[in-house]
């Protein structure tokens, strides 16, 4: 994991889940392949800073789903599930436990177009990579958004927080 990407997102998430009502975190098999090769451990690296050990210890503890038709076996608090069923997902939304953070290109993709995404919190960072898995895919769906928050961090990330307006589908 790229070492930028991980000190904004243990303080970004670490920040967000301590005294939130996080619940769990569903990743499409890359994501949650990327996350488990470097989390698990990042708590027992002498150059991990502060917010990295606190995350690291949040996402070995919190339940997670990994959505993969190849996937055979995940780690750490992790269930593997074959496919998206809406129902599923609406089921695991009504659960008391919080909210539920989605990780994936592709992932995403599928949650949006089925309209099981409430709110979309985009992390803009002031790196051009030139390639890669474009975030929104073609689609003939409009989805209306509300910003509801931005924010600037002070290595330039910046937070882009939509919701979806009310009433609309969910």
């Amino acid at each position: 994991m790229d070492s930028h990407a991980a000190r904004t997102a243990s303080k970004v998430f670490g920040g967000r889940i301590r005294g939130s009502t996080m619940g769990a975190f569903l990743h499409g098999r890359v994501t949650y392949e990327l996350m488990a090769e470097f989390w698990p451990t990042a708590d027992q690296d002498p150059s991990s800073t502060a917010p990295m050990v606190e995350f690291a210890r949040i996402w070995r503890d919190m339940p997670k789903i990994a959505y993969s038709r190849t996937l055979e076996k995940a780690d750490w608090n992790t269930t593997v599930v074959r496919d998206v069923v809406p129902e599923e997902v609406m089921a695991l939304k009504a659960q008391p436990g919080g909210d539920m953070v989605l990780g994936g290109a592709d992932l995403g993709a599928t949650f949006l177009r089925l309209g099981l995404v409430d709110e979309l919190r985009m992390y803009v960072h002031p790196v051009l990579i030139g390639r890669g898995k474009p975030l929104f895919q073609p689609s003939d769906t409009r989805i209306e958004l509300r910003l509801a928050e931005t924010r600037t961090f002070g290595n330039g990330v910046v937070l882009l927080r939509y919701r979806r307006p009310e009433g609309s589908a969910t």
